[in-house]
């Protein structure tokens, strides 16, 4: 996989950590962990306490999180982290059972009109981080276009859904869409 948005300037100075996060189970029961880049934040660990990290990408399958996330890591919970702060950013996650390459040239110029950044690209997925406040409406619209002119194309939010079932918002970007 490869990881293709230019990190934040400001953090260039700063340790990147692979977190290993908890993405879900095999069949067989086996856990699977997806290595995920972060930065550990200064004056965030006390002593004997867990670190708390800023996800650097959207995770191509971990749910719930997104680029710019603070976690806290490690955790006493069943996925190993604890949410702390969200950034605000939704993380879309775009695959195609054949080749992303035509997806991506007809995707990429609107999602980047739109501020969205691409985390990840592999042969058959791609990550994109994109701020709440461009707009649901906005954005499902760019998304729908685009994929429904590939065959074989799906797309859905990594971090908009209550993991346990899929179905529930977590409702998470009010607090970032309200009036100030």
């Amino acid at each position: 996989m490869t990881q293709t948005s230019a990190p934040d300037p400001s953090t260039s100075n700063d340790e990147i950590s692979l977190l290993p996060l908890l993405a879900g189970y095999r069949p067989d029961g086996e856990a699977i962990i997806e290595q995920v880049n972060a930065i550990a934040l200064p004056d965030a660990k006390n002593a004997g306490e867990a670190q708390v990290y800023r996800l650097q990408y959207s995770p191509a399958f971990v749910r719930g999180l997104a680029a710019g996330d603070r976690i806290r890591f490690p955790a006493d919970t069943p996925e190993g982290y604890s949410l702390v702060k969200r950034s605000g950013n939704l993380c879309i996650r775009v695959m195609n059972k054949h080749s992303m390459v035509p997806v991506l040239q007809a995707l990429r110029p609107g999602m980047e009109l739109l501020d969205g950044h691409m985390d990840l690209e592999t042969p058959r997925l791609a990550v994109f981080s994109i701020h709440v406040s461009i707009g649901f409406q906005t954005i499902e619209t760019l998304l729908d276009r685009i994929t429904g002119q590939f065959p074989g194309t799906l797309w859905y939010y990594g971090n908009v859904y209550d993991p346990a079932d899929g179905v529930t918002p977590l409702d998470w970007w009010q607090a970032f869409l309200a009036p100030v």
